[in-house]
């Protein structure tokens, strides 16, 4: 599979999330081309500042695999990863992330920190921006334009 054929299917846990009224973002993580974590976002519905994507879709990995190194896998996530999640990602060892939209407020790979490019860090993973964008920015700013309009 390719990978915007990968990101699709993070894209498909993205729309879970905003059926459940959470931000929208989804991830999967592959290994040897099968999928062995999915994941989007449950901060609301589990009071948890840490269930992001990313998050939920290691643990889920790290479950199917019996280890916490993710060595050789791939994180396909629609939204550009936080801080938080870009240490969970240098932790497990991933090996690739591709992800869709920039998030110019927090994200920390390329947008407004540059976790990665700490000089010391004898290991990162390849980052690829981009894929799939467009679909993911329409349901991220439909989201947010929702919410805007339940507020005013």
């Amino acid at each position: 599979m390719t990978d915007e054929a990968y990101m699709k299917i993070a894209f498909e846990e993205a729309k879970k999330a905003y059926i459940e009224d959470e931000v929208p973002v989804g991830a999967i993580i592959v290994k040897d081309g099968k999928i062995i974590g999915r994941g989007h976002n449950h901060r609301e519905k589990k009071h948890d500042i840490s269930s992001h994507a990313e998050i939920e879709a290691i643990k889920n990995a790290e479950t199917y695999l019996a280890d916490w190194r993710l060595d050789g896998c791939v994180l396909y996530v629609t939204l550009e990863p936080c801080l938080m999640c870009a240490g969970a990602i240098l932790q497990s060892r991933i090996s690739k992330v591709v992800f869709a939209s920039c998030d110019p407020r927090d994200g920390a790979l390329i947008s407004h920190y540059y976790v990665f490019d700490t000089p010391s860090l004898h290991e990162r993973p390849l980052v690829f921006p981009g894929v799939c964008k467009e679909e993911c920015d329409a349901l991220l700013q439909d989201f947010f334009q929702k919410k805007r309009n339940l507020n005013s």
